[in-house]
């Protein structure tokens, strides 16, 4: 089913470009694994953190369909069901798996996915098949030289790759899927993470190229320092505002990112229901392979 960029601005708090919008989302902890390897990547099972990559547990699509269940009725104001996580969402069948039964049981609700965009190209196909509503891309470089230093591998097609050629294929990889899916009407915003020591002066660049490929809506993480990367520096919000100023020449951006988990629950910015909807969370510390 395709959705119009007006009715997806209304109905999808990630993907509202002006005022936040009120609408909740569920993010169902599905995909476990990942095929590239980010410098500032430190995916995690834990109870306790507040960012991207972070879940209390990993969920059965099966299970996915039940939390849905539980939480519509918890929270009325939901609207979007996603998965981000928190591995790659294409790294795995899981996510593709757990769209499939909740677009049988909840055709109301738009379907989101987010990817690193490595595999995205291959499995267009079948996303679009689903019918996958909205797609969240990470492009974090277009020139593979700088790219490499933010991804420093990346597993494809049962091959591994490093540095400036793992760069290259994963740019290449992520542009032809976003033409791909947006030729069908799919609605796609890209993430890119602002480390300043390394990326800061290619945003414009990034956004002009993946406009052109088709994205509606662009989406400035600022940096958390950690793992491989926990020597830079968080971006100031003086940076953050010029790099969002010189995106926004070429494509809309979205301003109210809240890192979220990648089982978060409930409107972003207010309070999060999934402690009440997983109920089970684990609370051991548990670090994820990177590939």
């Amino acid at each position: 089913m395709t959705i119009s960029i007006t009715e997806i601005a209304a109905r999808h708090p990630c993907f509202a470009s002006g005022r936040p919008n009120n609408k909740g989302r569920i993010h169902l902890p599905v995909s476990p694994g990942c095929n590239i390897e980010c410098c500032f990547c430190n995916r995690q099972l834990n109870t306790t953190e507040q960012r991207p990559g972070v879940a209390a547990q990993i969920i059965s699509p099966q299970q996915a369909v039940e939390v849905v269940r539980r939480s519509v009725q918890a929270v009325p104001e939901i609207t979007v069901v996603g998965i981000a996580g928190p591995g790659d969402t294409l790294a795995t069948p899981y996510a593709l798996e757990t769209f499939r039964l909740i677009a049988d049981e909840f055709p109301q609700l738009i379907m989101c996915m987010s990817t690193n965009g490595l595999l995205l190209e291959d499995k267009a196909e079948e996303l679009i098949d689903v019918g996958i509503n909205t797609l969240t891309v990470t492009v974090n470089e277009v020139f593979p030289e700088t790219l490499s230093k933010i991804c420093g591998r990346i597993t494809y097609k049962n091959q591994i790759y490093e540095g400036k050629e793992a760069a290259q294929i994963l740019i290449e990889k992520q542009l032809a899927g976003i033409r791909r899916v947006t030729q069908t009407g799919m609605i796609v915003k890209v993430n890119t993470v602002l480390v300043s020591e390394i990326n800061r002066g290619h945003i414009e660049k990034i956004a002009q190229t993946v406009k052109e490929a088709g994205a509606s809506l662009y989406n400035i993480i600022p940096l958390i320092p950690q793992h491989k990367l926990s020597h830079c520096k968080v971006p100031l919000c003086s940076e953050i505002d010029l790099a969002r100023s010189e995106a926004e020449r070429h494509i809309p951006v979205f301003r109210h990112c809240q890192h979220c988990r990648a089982d978060a629950i409930g409107i972003p910015g207010g309070r999060d229901y999934g402690e009440q909807i997983y109920q089970k969370r684990i609370s051991m510390e548990n670090t994820f392979s990177h590939g």
